[in-house]
């Protein structure tokens, strides 16, 4: 990454996990992201409303998704990579739910 300042270049490998703070941090970011996504997914299973969700919003986030998983797959970023195959399955659920079960334009 061509624009992180020089102090923030230098890998430092953290010993207990062998894996330096930036790809750690990346890690955290994509738990935490794809974490908050859950409760509203898993409410959308368990009760099947779908009457708040807009369509065109979950499938404007969906495919915003898939591009990300794309991304990392072209970046090699496994933290990237994991976080959005996790989110893509869930979202696409929500959103096939959406498409099934909901009558109203979104």
């Amino acid at each position: 990454m061509g624009t992180a300042l020089p102090c923030l270049r230098t890998a430092r490998s953290l010993p207990a996990t062998g894996m330096d703070w930036q790809e750690l941090l990346g890690y955290a970011a994509a738990a935490l992201t794809t974490v908050a996504f859950v409760p509203q997914a898993w409410k959308t299973f368990r009760t099947r409303d779908v009457r708040g969700i807009s369509l065109r919003m979950y499938g404007v986030f969906t495919l915003g998704v898939a591009t990300w998983l794309v991304y990392g797959i072209v970046q090699g970023d496994l933290p990237i990579i994991v976080a959005n195959a996790v989110t893509l399955a869930l979202a696409s659920a929500v959103l096939a739910m959406r498409i099934r079960l909901g009558h109203q334009e979104g």
